[in-house]
């Protein structure tokens, strides 16, 4: 009698741990019987179960993440990209993502959840141009993304958060095509800078030769000036001379005359035998002397 009751109570005591579950804070659970939903406990703690009839099936309650496959997009300029993008999510509504689900929990969710990322990506992106995709708009562009996705993942319970582009790339075939127009056109540009730097330094250099054209012919004029003060102070000066003994003063010009005539390798002068060039030459007394007696 004692083993029965033994027996008993371990049935018993196991019926009622069996009955007990705990409802982690990270997590929402749903309460089974016989695959429909009885109870959704969302709060954490303790909560019970009828042992054997039900089970518990627990969802995680935080924010997911979910990386789409990179996605080829053509824009309305045809001009197609690769297209990397990620969702942040969570199970808003347990009851509804285990009706939409089924028993494949939150792996088939994410599959659906593709599905729906990768239409919004198209059709969001597919109506616009590459400019738009690759500018500052792309903000504006994951906000229509996520709104429409939003939408389609209610019915699945799902609450999208967030929808982000990653990374927006040229196809590989396209890649060598777009840098090397980007190259030659960042040749034009260099062409056009050197050829405008060019017109630029022919401009100072005509400056520059103008001015220094003006500054020598203004150097040449002030010289003529000081030359020709100077020959008339000479010239005065000389009239002055003249002036004051007028036989010395032609001796002193007939020896200057001589000086500049009978330079080396110049000694030969063709004259005429009465010419007045060699007179103080010809004579020891100053011309116009009287002779002596």
């Amino acid at each position: 009698m004692m083993r029965y009751l033994v027996i008993l109570v371990a049935v018993v005591l196991v019926a009622a741990l069996s009955a007990v579950f705990i409802v982690d804070e990270r997590q929402k659970a749903l309460v089974l019987q016989f695959g429909r939903v009885v109870s959704v406990k969302e709060e954490p703690g303790l909560a019970f179960k009828i042992p054997l009839i039900q089970e518990v099936v627990r969802y995680d309650d935080r924010i997911l993440s979910r990386d789409v496959d990179p996605l080829e997009v053509t824009p309305l300029d045809d001009r197609r990209l690769v297209v990397d993008a990620f969702a942040r999510y969570r199970i808003a509504d347990v009851e509804q993502f285990r009706q939409a689900v089924g028993t494949g929990g939150e792996l088939a969710a994410e599959r659906r959840l593709d599905g729906i990322l990768r239409n919004e990506l198209r059709e969001v992106l597919g109506s616009v141009s590459s400019n738009d995709i690759l500018s500052s708009d792309r903000a504006a562009l994951m906000l229509r993304i996520r709104n429409g996705a939003i939408e389609e993942a209610e019915n699945l319970g799902l609450e999208v958060i967030d929808v982000r582009l990653k990374r927006t790339d040229l196809p590989r075939e396209n890649l060598d095509a777009t840098f090397e127009r980007m190259r030659a056109e960042r040749e034009r540009e260099a062409t056009d800078e050197r050829a405008r730097g060019n017109e630029a330094a022919q401009r100072v250099r005509a400056t520059a030769d103008r001015t220094v054209v003006e500054l020598v012919s203004d150097a040449n004029r002030q010289a003529e000036i000081i030359r020709g003060e100077a020959d008339a102070e000479r010239n005065g000066i000389f009239a002055e001379a003249f002036g004051a003994d007028a036989e010395f003063f032609e001796f002193y010009r007939s020896l200057t005359a001589y000086q500049r005539s009978l330079r080396e390798g110049n000694s030969t002068m063709v004259l005429s035998p009465d010419s007045e060039f060699f007179d103080y030459l010809k004579s020891d007394q100053p011309r116009g002397a009287a002779p002596a007696e």
